[in-house]
This record gives C-alpha cells, sequence and structure tokens, in this order.
C-alpha cells in the first residue's frame, strides 16, 4: 500500500497519540477466504529472501508466522524464519512458553532471538542512531524492528501491524477511562485539544469488527507506523510487509456473510485462522508486556538531566512531566516527548563539541 509521510503534530508529540483518518478508498474484491487474503498479502515477502517474521508469539504474529509457512511448504518457497527480540530483565517465561509452543507447533527449526538489556530503550543506542537520521517516529519503539530490518538486510520482514486493530476491542470501548483521567503533563487546554480529537476518532469508529480492518487501515497512527517502519528499512533495502492491514484481506473481512460475523475477538480468530494454528493460541488473552524494556538506564539518565529542552511549553506542563518521568514506569505516552528531548540534547551537545573543536584549532 502507498504510505503517505507521517509528521507528528506538536499536540500528537505531547500526548503520545495520533488522531484522524486518511480519506475513504475503494477496496478490491474480496479473496475466498481470510487466510487466502491473508496468504496473498504474505506472498510477496516470502519472493524476497531471506524473510523474516517479527514473532513474539501472540495470537497475531503466531498468525502471520503459521501462515507464511504453510503457504512457503505449499509453494516449494525458503521458509520464513521467526525473529524475536527478547527481555531476560523484563520477560516471564509465560511467555517464552507460548513462543516455544508456537514453533514446535509448526515444526520450525531455525528461530532467531535477540536479547537486550537496555539496547532498546526509548532514547538507547538504536533508538538514538533512527532519531538522528529520521528524526521522530510514530510509535516511540519503531526502532523495535531496527534489529529484524538489519538481520534482513536485502530482504523482507512481516509483521502483525494492523492485527490488533482488526481484531482487537474498538476505540470506543475505552473511551471513556481515556478522556476521562487527565493526562498530567499536559496543560489544560492541550487536554481539551486530546479529548476533542478522540472524540471524533471514537465517534467514526465501525461497531462491527469485520468493518475494523478497512477502517484501521486508514487510522493515520497505523499509516504512520508503516511509514516509519518503511522509513527504517530502506538503508537495509529490506521490504516491509504487513498483511493485516492489506487491502483486499480488509475486503475479505467486511465481505464476511451474517454467519460468519463474530462479536469477540477469540472466537473470531479461532473461526477463521483455526486451520492454522490450535485453539488455545487463537484464543490466548495474556500479551507480551515489556513496557520497561523501553525506559531503562537511558531514559532515566535522560529524564534526571532534562532542563526543559525540546517540549513545547505551549501543551505540556513542564513540572508535571517531571512528576511523570521521576515514576518507576512513568506513562509510554510520554516517550516521543522524552526523544524529542533527546534530539535536542544531542544537537546542545554536537554544538559544544563543535564550538570545543572550533577554540582548539
Amino acid at each position: 500500500m502507498s504510505v503517505a509521510r507521517y509528521e507528528p503534530t506538536q499536540l500528537e508529540v505531547a500526548c503520545g497519540m495520533v488522531f484522524g483518518y486518511t480519506p475513504p478508498e475503494s477496496l478490491p474484491e474480496p479473496a475466498a477466504d481470510a487466510v487466502e487474503a491473508l496468504e496473498e498479502a504474505i506472498l510477496p515477502a516470502l519472493l524476497r529472501a531471506p524473510c523474516l517474521v517479527s514473532f513474539s508469539g501472540g495470537r497475531v504474529s503466531s498468525t502471520v508466522l503459521a501462515a507464511a509457512v504453510r503457504l512457503a511448504r505449499r509453494e516449494g518457497l525458503e521458509l520464513p524464519v521467526p525473529a524475536t527480540n527478547r527481555f531476560p530483565g523484563v520477560e516471564t517465561g509465560d511467555e517464552r512458553e507460548w513462543q516455544e509452543r508456537v514453533i514446535v507447533h509448526l515444526g520450525l527449526t531455525e528461530w532467531l532471538r535477540f536479547d537486550f538489556a537496555d539496547q532498546l530503550d526509548s532514547v538507547g543506542p538504536i533508538a538514538t542512531r533512527a532519531l538522528r537520521r529520521h528524526g521522530l517516529l510514530w510509535p516511540f519503539n519503531a526502532h523495535f524492528h531496527q534489529p529484524l530490518i538489519e538481520e534482513a538486510a536485502g530482504g523482507a520482514v512481516l509483521t502483525g501491524l494492523g492485527g490488533d486493530e482488526s481484531f482487537g476491542a474498538p476505540r470506543w470501548a475505552r473511551a471513556a477511562s481515556v478522556v476521562s483521567r487527565r493526562l498530567s503533563w499536559l496543560l489544560p487546554d492541550a487536554q481539551e485539544e486530546m479529548r476533542a480529537l478522540w472524540t471524533v476518532d471514537v465517534a467514526a469508529e465501525p461497531l462491527r469488527w469485520q468493518h475494523r480492518a478497512a477502517s484501521s487501515r486508514r487510522r493515520r497512527y497505523v499509516r504512520a507506523g508503516l511509514w516509519s517502519l518503511d522509513l527504517l528499512a530502506s538503508a537495509q533495502r529490506v521490504a516491509v510487509h504487513s498483511p493485516f492491514v492489506d487491502a483486499r484481506f480488509a475486503a475479505t473481512l467486511a465481505a464476511l456473510p451474517s454467519e460468519r460475523r463474530f462479536l469477540a475477538r477469540s472466537e473470531a480468530m479461532r473461526e477463521l485462522f483455526g486451520e492454522l494454528l490450535p485453539p488455545e493460541v487463537l484464543t490466548r488473552r495474556t500479551t507480551q508486556r515489556v513496557a520497561s524494556a523501553f525506559w531503562s538506564t537511558h531514559s532515566r539518565r535522560l529524564a534526571e538531566a532534562w532542563n526543559g529542552e525540546g517540549v513545547d511549553a505551549t501543551h505540556v506542563d513542564h513540572e508535571g512531566l517531571r512528576a511523570e518521568w521521576a515514576k518507576p514506569q512513568p506513562d509510554a505516552r510520554t516517550f516521543l516527548l522524552l526523544q524529542a528531548a533527546a534530539l535536542e540534547h544531542g544537537q546542545a551537545d554536537s554544538a559544544e563539541l563543535a564550538e570545543t573543536a572550533g577554540a582548539l584549532v
């Protein structure tokens, strides 16, 4: 799909959320079923070996991996390789058990696992390289895929981006908690503007999940995520494919007959993709939680040294933000602000180094 360039607004950086939709679009003819549509979206990635699958063990990434493996075997193509970022100090053993269960079920012998301590911190070395080259990206942890992209140089990476939006709880289900709770670092006017934009987004969301895939393709935050991944991948000549936001997949879900329109995510996943994975994988409710991996030594160090640089004072209460960053695990919606501060901090350091070098000449 064509992905337009994304530039975050000051408010979006301030509140850590992206709002709005791209213009309405015409969808292609639907496929015979959801698995066929998913395979069609996956095939271009398999034709561009090496093909890595961003694999967390959750039901979305497991479905992409299972569909890709089955398609590769049927077509005689090189098998895709699951690739997993792991955080030994953060993850629970339960997550690894789910990952291993899927790998064994699919009969795979190759599985790339990258172990990280603080390298994937929001302002750690991997994120900082991306920030200095591209500026702010959405989401703040887009750099999470950088190790996989580098490993797949010249090939392709498959992601599950858009799967949660297509099958997860609708945004309106979380609307009340979002609009009723003040983000402590936002100034009152910014808070009201954020609520207004959120309300418009919620009003535009379809009630039935079979229409959400088409709707989620047009969300600016989905398009922003796709654009960020493409930007990161371009330097390595890697093609990133996210089959859950494919146009034909969206059209296929929207065209399901009434007897195959499901109310719950687990029911939909089991009925649509039951031929790919065991029911317990498709209906699991636990998810990988590694937020603390993005707020680690580098983030805490910068937060402690921060003097207000890089953060827009027309939207953000600096003292409120400082208090949020003083928490053991701050709200992840402030991490774009931290990255904005890191960019300004890095520019100041570079200017100081240049001035020092000039004085030595």
